[in-house]
This record gives structure tokens, sequence and C-alpha cells, in this order.
């Protein structure tokens, strides 16, 4: 690689990991619940919940997630006296007051295909006490809170564990060869720290080993600049080999290239 195109695609990272990213980017929602009032259980739960539906149309699933998190706030403030811990409560509660039904939710999902999703992160949260403490137990081989007493290796990165927390959910990407770009997006938000946008609250996890979220624009601009071959598809070999290529321009956090190739993406199709 160049190092020209190296110092292109640094100054383009610094042009968009701006606050201004987060106006139309599913990243939003990391800050519709804050850290310290409604504390990190929630930023996690809602954070991920947007995640998992931030695929197709940006005007389509931000409304979608927008709806999701208004229908929780409104059944907690119906609760007087409960902490604010908006979505969580509602999650307990068996999200009572989202529909159910065969009817397409969004896309390819249907209400009931919520339901599972929600019922299964409310038994997390029960178990685990959060989304974060569940991915931390699977990577020490415990599946308990009481249980795992391997040293966590925080050079794993956690995609596979938390998938796997996720048996009976559709929406939750699963597979071992696709890209599961809806995952390490949620990663990257959860990991890296000193950043405008990503609110790194999973101090135990080395940004090193995050794993890009490869979607079309990042692979098609990735493509145009050479760094990955024109027949390439959208696979895990195909993020990771990205991913290793990027650790050359951004050493010890090869996923802030996300920003760079993204943005440029989306400024190519204006």
């Amino acid at each position: 690689m160049t190092n020209e195109l190296k110092e292109r695609l640094i100054n383009l990272a610094n042009k968009y990991e701006t606050n201004d990213f987060l106006k139309a980017d599913p990243s939003q929602f990391l800050y519709w619940y804050d850290l310290e009032g409604d504390g990190p259980v929630a930023v996690e739960v809602a954070s991920f919940i947007a995640a998992m539906l931030a695929f197709g149309s940006r005007k389509q699933f931000i409304p979608k997630i927008q709806e999701i998190l208004t229908l929780a706030d409104s059944f907690n403030a119906n609760k007087r006296g409960q902490t604010p811990q908006s979505i969580v409560n509602w999650l307990l509660a068996g999200a009572s007051t989202f529909p159910y039904g065969p009817q397409k939710f969004y896309r390819f999902y249907s209400y009931d295909d919520m339901h599972v999703f929600f019922g299964e992160l409310a038994d997390i949260v029960k178990k685990y006490r959060s989304l974060g403490q569940a991915v931390q137990k699977k990577m020490q081989g415990g599946t308990d809170p009481t249980e795992g007493t391997d040293p966590l290796n925080n050079s794993k990165n956690p995609a596979e564990y938390l998938s796997s927390l996720f048996p009976k959910s559709k929406i939750v990407p699963k597979g071992k060869n696709s890209a599961n770009k809806r995952i390490h997006m949620f990663l990257r938000w959860m990991v890296r720290q000193n950043s405008p946008v990503d609110i790194g609250i999973w101090t135990w996890v080395k940004p090193a080993s995050l794993i890009i979220p490869l979607d079309v624009h990042v692979m098609q601009e990735a493509i145009g600049l050479g760094l990955l071959p024109e027949k390439a598809t959208a696979s895990h070999k195909t993020s990771c080999a990205l991913t290793a290529a990027m650790e050359e321009v951004f050493p010890g956090d090869p996923a802030r290239a996300d920003f760079a190739l993204f943005g440029l993406g989306v400024d190519d199709k204006i």
C-alpha cells in the first residue's frame, strides 16, 4: 500500500468520524439513553436493537428503531417509581406494548420474530445483568456468571460469542462464513473509545480485535481503491482481509477505516 493511499484513508477517517456522522446513521441510537442517568445496560440494549435493524434503506429502518424505543419510553412513563432504564423495564415486562402477529414489522421479520428477539434479550439481562457481561462470560468459557474460570482472551473478536447468545432469534446474524456486518458494527460501537461516534463501554475488548463492518459502500470503495480484488464477495474472509490491510493504516484500531470507506461511499452516491 502506498503512503499516499494511507494518508488519504487517514484524512477520510478524520473527515467522517465526527459528531455530524451521527445525524443520519444508526449510531445515533447509542445516545438515545444516557450512560449515567439510564445506565449502560439500557444503552447496550437500545444500541443492539438498532444494530440488528440497521439494514436496507435508512429512511425505512431508522423510523422502525425509533418506533421501538418510543414504545419502551412510553411504557416506562406510565410506570411511576421504576428505575430510569426504560428499554430494560420494557423488555423485562415482555415488551407488552409491542404488537404480536405474523405480519411483517420490517423487511423479512414479523412482529412475532421481534418478540422472540426481545425475549432472548430479556433473558440475557435477567441471567447476566447485561449484554456485555454475557459476552464476557462466554469468552471466558462459562455459561453462567458463577462459571468460567478461564482467563479472558481480549484479543479474540467477540462476534461469535455474541451471536451464540441468540439461538432462536432470526434477526441476529449467525453465519460463520458471512460478513455479519450488523454484529461487527455493534461491536465497533461498544469497543472503540475516544470517538465522537463510538461509545466504547466494553473496555475489556481490544479495538485491535475488531473486524470492519463490511457493507455495500465499504466494499465498493475498498475495491475501487485496490484494497480488495474486483471479484471479492461480502464474506467473513473478505472482512478479515480488509481488516488486516487496514491494520497497516490504523495500527491497533483497524475498524476506524469503516468511517473512511463508508463515508467516501456515501459521498460518492450524493
